[in-house]
This record gives C-alpha cells, structure tokens and sequence, in this order.
C-alpha cells in the first residue's frame, strides 16, 4: 500500500438515466461482472476524463442516452495498471489489457482480469486504474470499495440538487 493519504481524484461516469438515483450503487456490475470484477461483486466504473466515461459507455456502438455525473473519490488504493512497473509489482503483464474478458465469461474460463481483481483486493487495493479500451490515451477506474467503515469516500458533485433521489421521476409524464 502506499504510503500516506491518496489525494482525491475526480471521476466521470456515463450510465443508465434509469437508474439516475443510484449514482453510487455498483449493482450493475455484480450483476453481469466486469471486466474488472467478477458477478457478485458492486463495482463503480468511471473515467478519469469525460470523454473516455462516454466512449466507455457506448462501447462503439449506437450512442445511448446516458446520465453523466462528476464524482468525487478520496482514500483510495489505486493501484495504476498503465505503469509497467506497477503490473509487475502484482504479476500482471501489459497483455492484461487486451483479455477478451466477457467471452472468458461465456466459455466457462475465469478471465485473467478475475484473477487479477482476487490479487489486488488481497494486497488491499479499493480499486484499479487501467487503460481505457474505447478511448485510446484514457484512464477508468473500477472501484471495489466505498462508502463504508474504513473505506474510501465516493460522492457525487450535485452542487445544486439536481440528481433525482428516487425512482418517481422516471413514472409517467404528467399531462
């Protein structure tokens, strides 16, 4: 672990208007995995910057509509799986980045990332940095640990309130 308190990072994050209360629940992710974290398992996935949060998101395809939404992390371990050095540290090679992870899944194989995630959680990392693969030069995060006793703080930056607080905003229109 490193040593002293990590300075806080900003994170975007493109997901489902669905869903436009939860702006914290990693419950997407558990449900389906990730690449970063296997089912079962609440994951946050942002960007470092705002146009690889959209880029992510559409996944090179039809471009969705999406909620976008500034958060705010402090305290966490992150390790930065773009630095060679960091890769090694925890037995992982740059290859890592290029898995075909999802259909790892549907074969019935554990994706490398898997393995990765176990290791990483094991060596106390909250989450991961890694190379954006939809928008080349861009930094993600997948956030494994927030909100709770002794792990880091995840906020949403909703200076004027403007985030939904329930699900009745998305019941029928109002005529």
């Amino acid at each position: 672990m490193p040593e002293g308190p990590a300075p806080p990072i900003i994170l975007w994050r493109a997901y489902v208007p669905r869903w436009s209360y939860q702006p914290l629940s990693g419950e997407g992710a558990a449900r389906f995995g990730g690449r970063w974290n296997p089912l079962g398992v609440p994951t946050i996935y942002a960007a470092r910057e705002l146009s690889t949060a959209w880029a992510e998101y559409n996944q090179g395809f039809v471009q969705h509509s999406a909620l976008i939404a500034q958060l705010h992390l402090t305290g966490a371990y992150l390790p930065d799986l773009t630095v060679a050095t960091v890769l090694r540290q925890f037995g992982l090679e740059e290859s890592i980045h290029q898995i075909e992870w999802r259909s790892d899944l549907d074969s019935g194989i554990v994706p490398a990332t898997h393995t990765a995630y176990q290791r990483l959680v094991d060596a106390g990392a909250d989450g991961v940095v890694y190379p954006s693969y939809m928008s080349p030069g861009g930094t993600c995060v997948a956030l494994w640990r927030w909100n709770r006793p002794g792990q880091p703080r995840l906020e949403i930056l909703d200076p004027e309130g403007r985030m939904p607080k329930s699900p009745a905003s998305w019941g029928p229109p109002k005529e």
